[in-house]
């Protein structure tokens, strides 16, 4: 359960936008039927959650994660009574042959969300995981899309980041460039998407890592110079919800940054969640010396913590939710912001990216070259990419 005064806040950022359109949800969710893709990740159990406590006539969700998937039925089936809804998990890759058999035999759904992404700063460190991430967060995209539009889908949602608003790595620009396919499909598929902060203790982010830590009564180890928005698990899943039902062609969500959402920094929110579990964070000089007082410390309710200035690829001092080119809906929703596409996009662009990708073989398989075609499709990606030696599999 996360900690509210880990966040700084008492109550979900969406709660009174749920409350507001909860009539229009309940009657647009009852005898729809979701197909969720990536649904048993972090945010995509939180969206299933969200979903599934409404009742809708079936959900079907599909996941590589064996292990995750059987948590997220478990976790559904102890927490929420729902005896209306189909639910079936399928843990296939979505871009295996076996998922399009079955689109073709279970097809079609109301709505088809689409959870699934590399997120990690960390996947740009070499070319085969880079090939992997341009599949799962571009092209897995286009491929659904058209499954979507084939099934004439009410909507098709997708996530995007915070990261894809001025780049600082290639993740984000690969979230930048889905959105550009992504306004090249909407002209034959409703589609809308979200842009939020890290969120609290998802699987494989620094805040799980601290959970980590603690358990396994290890330093902890952050920038302090980067700071990041933070919002909870079920605040992700309803923002997504809410962008898949009431999202306009090519909208996306954002959360608005009030009193309850503001910058955090790494450092910040490690001393909080020590000090919620009743421990005070110490600062050592260096991870050598936080890993040596583990024992000395631990006993006195003190925690060793290394804080450093980021020196890793990749790492933006803040995020952006939105670009000063875009324009903005502030008055739908109580808090939150919604970007307003048109179908802007460059066709020679997306179709030489997707060639130039298509005929990447093993031999010229290199971060540069692939670096050179984001750089084409994105000119000023050259300008707000943070480029340094170190990667974070050096760091603690």
């Amino acid at each position: 359960m996360i900690d509210n005064k880990i966040l700084g806040r008492k109550s979900s950022l969406f709660q009174e936008d749920i409350q507001n359109f909860s009539n229009d949800l309940n009657q647009i969710v009852d005898g729809s039927s979701f197909l969720v893709i990536g649904g048993a990740g972090s945010i995509g159990q939180a969206v299933c959650k969200e979903i599934f406590k409404l009742k809708p006539q079936k959900m079907y969700v599909v996941d590589i994660s064996e292990n995750n998937m059987v948590e997220l039925v478990r976790d559904l089936r102890s927490s929420l009574e729902n005896k209306v809804t189909e639910l079936k998990t399928f843990a296939i890759d979505c871009a295996s042959e076996y998922f399009d058999i079955l689109m073709e035999k279970e097809g079609p759904f109301d709505f088809v969300l689409n959870l699934s992404a590399l997120k990690h700063v960390r996947s740009e460190k070499d070319p085969y995981t880079l090939m992997r991430m341009i599949e799962v967060n571009i092209l897995n995209t286009i491929k659904t899309i058209n499954i979507a539009s084939t099934f004439k889908s009410k909507n098709y949602f997708c996530v995007s980041t915070d990261k894809a608003a001025n780049p600082a790595n290639m993740m984000g620009a690969s979230k930048q460039i889905m959105e550009l396919f992504v306004m090249r499909e909407s002209l034959k598929q409703n589609i809308s998407m979200a842009r939020f902060a890290n969120v609290a203790f998802s699987d494989g982010s620094l805040l799980y890592g601290f959970n980590q830590r603690f358990i396994k009564k290890q330093p902890f180890s952050a920038p302090f110079d980067v700071k990041r928005y933070f919002i909870s698990p079920k605040e992700s899943g309803e923002l997504c919800l809410l962008s898949c039902i009431f999202g306009e062609n090519r909208d996306i969500f954002f959360p608005k940054l009030e009193e309850n959402l503001h910058l955090i920094s790494f450092s910040d929110i490690a001393k909080r969640y020590l000090n919620s579990l009743g421990y005070e964070a110490i600062e050592c000089s260096s991870e050598e010396e936080a890993r040596r007082r583990v024992s000395e410390l631990i006993v006195k309710k003190k925690w060793p913590c290394y804080f450093f200035e980021s020196d890793t690829v990749g790492e933006k001092p803040y995020e952006e939710f939105f670009t000063d080119n875009e324009e903005l809906d502030m008055n739908k929703f109580n808090s939150i912001g919604v970007i307003k596409n048109k179908a802007s996009f460059n066709e020679k662009k997306l179709d030489c990216f997707i060639q130039k990708i298509s005929d990447i073989s093993v031999k010229n398989l290199s971060k540069n070259y692939i670096l050179e075609t984001f750089n084409e499709i994105l000119p000023e990606f050259k300008n707000t990419y943070v480029n340094k030696e170190k990667d974070l599999d050096q760091k603690m």
